[in-house]
């Protein structure tokens, strides 16, 4: 139950929010060590720039299934570690190499560290700068994972019905294929 109201949650923010591929499967069968279920979007053609804000609606997506937990069961577990994990790397790279803070200013903190035909994350190292700096960094990513939660947060209360309704059928099918939920 709490595997599908976690990847329900995915799945309808990943649906109602703009700027984001489309939901193709969602699954509660476990998948490999690790993985309880997936939410699958898939894109509609190549992307090669992200916007501001579809990086802001992508973190409201990882952040939705934590957020599902705690609308629907008021409690929390550790399925979202992997999730978490992602966001924080995403609001992190907004504010320190992409210039998308507006109290940071536009500016590359972490220097050219990041090898972009790896898919892989690389080890956490600090970029040249001072304590201060370090903790506006730090203050920048809460306040960014925060507004995503509240975003998914606001999305999933408006759409309590639907959360009830796809994680039940999802209890009863344990796959369900983009079409289904969008129907």
């Amino acid at each position: 139950e709490i595997v599908a109201y976690h990847e329900s949650g995915h799945a309808i923010v990943a649906s109602v929010l703009p700027g984001l591929d489309p939901v193709h499967k969602i699954s509660i069968v476990q998948r490999g060590f690790g993985a309880l279920g997936y939410t699958m979007q898939l894109p509609l053609e190549d992307r090669y720039l992200m916007t501001r804000s579809d990086l802001h609606s992508q973190l409201a997506v990882l952040l939705a299934g934590r957020t599902a937990e705690e609308i629907a069961l008021g409690e929390i577990s550790t399925g979202a570690q992997n999730d978490l994990q992602r966001a924080t790397d995403i609001a992190r790279a907004m504010v320190t190499e992409f210039g998308m803070s507006d109290s940071l200013g536009a500016i590359n903190y972490d220097g050219n560290k990041r090898a972009r035909f790896l898919d892989i994350p690389m080890p956490q190292d600090r970029g040249l700068y001072g304590e201060d700096t370090a903790q506006q960094i730090d203050a920048e990513i809460k306040r960014i994972l925060t507004q995503a939660h509240d975003t998914a947060r606001e999305v999933l209360t408006n759409s309590r019905d639907k959360l009830e309704r796809v994680t039940r059928r999802l209890l009863e099918v344990e796959v369900m294929e983009g079409d289904e939920l969008r129907a």
